[in-house]
C-alpha cells in the first residue's frame, strides 16, 4: 500500500534538515522567557533601595538595562529565526504539493476546481507557515511566559497568584469560546475563498461563449454570491477578535485596582495575602501587564492556528489523493507480440455515474492505419486517453504489445506514442525545445529530420537564429504550429501515432498541408486517429458507440 504523505511528516523532515536552525530557536525562545523575568525584579530591589534611603549602585542600572536589551534582542532573534524557518517550511510544502500534483491521474486532476488547486499552493501554504511565525511557536511561548510569571508572583504575593488562578480559567473558557466560533468561520472562509478563485479562470475559459449567450450578469452575480459569502465569514471572525481583546484588557484593569486597593486598605487579615514593598508593587503591576499581553495576544495566535489546521486539513486532504499506479519491477521483462500492436479487450469505463465505453474490444496490426469514428460523446477521445495510460479501465484490458498499458513508465511511453491534440501546446524555450521537450535522447539530428518530414525545415532556417529561436505565440501561424506538433511527435521516433481531431480548427488550405505532412511521418508506422472529416480518415473504421 502507497504510504500517504502528510504535513505532520513534511514538518519533521524539515526540522530534521535544519537541526541548527532548529535548535537556535529553541535557544532563543527559552532565553526569551527566562531573562524577560529578569528586569522587573531589579527595578523592584532598586525602587526598595531608594525607598529604604539607600543609593543605587551601578552594577544594578547596569544589569537593568542589560537585562532588558538582551529580551529584546532575544524576541528579535526569535521571530528571525522562525521566519526563515517558516521560508523552509513553504518551500518544502509547495514542492511535495507539485511532486504530489506530478504523481495524480488525470482523473483526480480533472476533478479539482483551478481555484481550489492555487489555493492550496498559495493561501493553505501561507497559514502553515504562519502557524510557525505567529501561531504555535508564539502560543507556547506566551504559555511558558504565564507559568514562570505565575512562579514569581506566587512567591511575591501569594493573595495576587490567588486571584489569577482563578480568573485564568475563565480566560480559557472564553478563550475556547472564541476558537471554535473562529474555526467554524474560518472553514466557511477558505471554502467560499475556493469558489470565488475557481470562478475567475472559469469566465476567462469560457468568455466567448459567455458573450454569446449574453451570461455576463449571472457570471457576475455568481462571483458577488462568493464573495458576500466569504465576506460574512470574515465579519464572524472579525467581531470574535474585536470582542476578545477588550475583555482581556478588562481583566487586565480590574486586577491591578483590586490587588491595589487590597494591599493598600492596611487590614491585618489582607495584610498577609496582598501586602507588599513599593518595589514589590511595581514589580507585581509589571508581572500583571506581563501576564495579561500574553494572554491577549492569544487571541490573534488562535485566529492564526484555526487558519492553519483549516490549511493543514484541506493540504492533507489533497496528499491523500488517488496516484498512479506504479509499474511492477517485472514489467519490461514481458514478452512483446509486434504482429498486435493494440489490443482493447471487453473494456469498459465512464466518468463519475455515466458510462462511456461498454464492453468495447478491438485489436490494431503492426503497421495498421485506422480511424476511430462515432457521435460526439461516444467514447473516441476517451480511448486515447485510456491508451496514453491517462486513465485506467473500470473492466476489461487495455494492451500494447500484450502488455497492460498500466505497466508502462512514464519515461517509456514516450517512445511508445506520438500523440497530436487538435491544437498546440507551447512550452517555455526555442524552437528545438518544442519539437523535443527537453528530452536529451532526441538529437538535433533527428529534430531536422522530423521538420523536413512536415515541411518546416526550410521556413525554420530562413528565421535568425533558426531552431535556436526563442518561441512566441506569434511565430507560427495556426497550421505552422500544428506541423510543429507533428513534428514533436514524429521526432521520438515512435512506432504508434495517436491523433485527436488534429485538423479541427484549421482552414481548408492548411487542413491540406497537415494532411501531407501526416502522410509523410506516418509512413510505416501504426496510426489511430480520430475524425469527423471522412477526407481525413485512415484506412479501416472503428465505429465507436451506438
Amino acid at each position: 500500500m502507497m504510504k500517504r504523505e502528510k504535513v505532520s511528516s513534511i514538518i519533521r523532515q524539515t526540522v530534521q534538515k535544519t537541526a541548527v536552525l532548529s535548535f537556535g530557536i529553541a535557544l532563543a525562545v527559552c532565553g526569551a522567557v527566562v531573562v524577560s523575568l529578569l528586569p522587573p525584579l531589579v527595578l523592584g530591589n532598586a525602587i526598595d533601595r531608594l525607598s529604604n534611603g539607600e543609593s543605587l549602585t551601578v552594577s544594578l542600572v547596569i544589569a537593568y538595562f542589560v537585562l532588558t536589551a538582551l529580551t529584546g534582542i532575544l524576541e528579535s532573534a526569535r521571530e528571525g529565526l522562525l521566519t526563515v524557518f517558516g521560508q523552509k517550511i513553504t518551500h518544502a510544502l509547495r514542492s511535495h504539493l507539485m511532486a504530489k500534483t506530478q504523481r495524480l491521474t488525470a482523473q483526480e486532476l480533472t476533478q479539482i476546481e483551478p481555484g481550489a488547486m492555487v489555493s492550496r499552493f498559495a493561501g493553505d501554504v501561507d497559514t502553515v507557515e504562519n502557524l510557525f511565525t505567529s501561531g504555535i511557536i508564539s502560543m507556547f511561548v506566551d504559555a511558558c511566559r504565564i507559568v514562570s510569571i505565575l512562579f514569581v508572583i506566587w512567591s511575591r504575593n501569594r493573595g495576587l497568584s490567588l486571584v489569577l488562578l482563578v480568573l485564568l480559567p475563565i480566560l480559557f473558557l472564553f478563550t475556547r469560546i472564541v476558537q471554535k466560533n473562529m474555526l467554524a468561520a474560518q472553514l466557511e472562509n477558505r471554502r467560499a475563498v475556493s469558489l470565488a478563485s475557481g470562478c475567475v479562470p472559469e469566465t476567462l475559459h469560457n468568455i466567448r461563449t459567455i458573450h454569446v449567450l449574453g451570461k455576463e450578469p449571472y457570471m457576475e452575480q455568481r462571483y458577488d454570491q462568493y464573495i458576500r459569502d466569504s465576506y460574512r465569514a470574515m465579519e464572524k471572525t472579525n467581531f470574535y477578535d474585536a470582542v476578545y481583546s477588550p475583555v482581556i484588557l478588562i481583566f487586565n484593569a480590574v486586577v491591578v485596582a483590586v490587588v491595589m486597593l487590597l494591599s493598600a486598605s492596611g487590614n491585618p487579615k489582607v495584610l498577609p495575602l496582598f501586602g507588599m514593598s513599593a518595589g514589590t508593587a511595581v514589580a507585581v503591576i509589571n508581572y500583571i501587564s506581563q501576564i495579561f499581553t500574553p494572554v491577549e495576544s492569544l487571541g490573534m495566535e488562535i485566529q492564526t492556528i484555526q487558519s492553519a489546521i483549516a490549511g493543514v486539513r484541506r493540504i492533507n486532504e489533497f496528499l491523500g489523493l488517488e496516484e498512479k499506479k506504479k509499474p511492477f519491477a517485472g514489467a519490461a521483462a514481458s514478452v512483446e507480440k509486434p504482429d498486435k500492436v493494440v489490443e482493447f479487450r471487453d473494456v469498459t469505463f465512464g466518468y463519475d455515474e455515466h458510462t462511456v465505453l461498454n464492453h468495447l474490444s478491438f485489436q490494431v496490426q503492426q503497421g495498421e492505419q485506422v480511424t476511430l469514428s462515432g457521435r460526439t460523446g461516444a467514447g473516441k477521445s476517451t480511448i486515447l486517453k485510456l491508451l496514453l495510460g491517462l486513465y485506467d479501465p473500470q473492466a476489461g484490458q487495455v494492451l500494447l504489445h500484450g502488455r497492460p498499458v498500466s505497466e508502462i513508465q512514464d519515461l517509456e511511453r514516450r517512445k511508445r506514442f506520438g500523440y497530436v491534440e487538435q491544437s498546440f501546446h507551447q512550452v517555455p524555450g526555442t524552437v528545438k525545445d518544442q519539437i523535443t521537450l527537453f528530452d536529451p535522447d532526441i538529437s538535433m539530428e533527428a529534430v531536422k529530420r522530423a521538420a523536413v518530414l512536415t515541411g518546416l525545415d526550410e521556413t525554420i532556417m530562413q528565421m535568425e537564429h533558426g531552431y535556436d529561436t526563442v518561441c512566441t505565440p506569434e511565430l507560427f501561424s495556426q497550421g505552422q504550429w500544428q506541423l510543429l506538433s507533428i513534428a514533436r511527435a514524429a521526432a521520438a521516433e515512435t512506432e504508434l501515432f495517436l491523433l485527436d481531431e488534429i485538423t479541427a480548427n484549421l482552414d481548408a488550405e492548411s487542413e491540406q498541408a497537415v494532411l501531407k505532412a501526416l502522410k509523410q511521418v506516418s509512413e510505416d508506422r501504426t496510426v489511430i486517429s480520430i475524425s469527423h472529416r471522412i477526407a481525413a480518415e485512415f484506412g479501416r473504421i472503428i465505429q465507436v458507440g451506438s
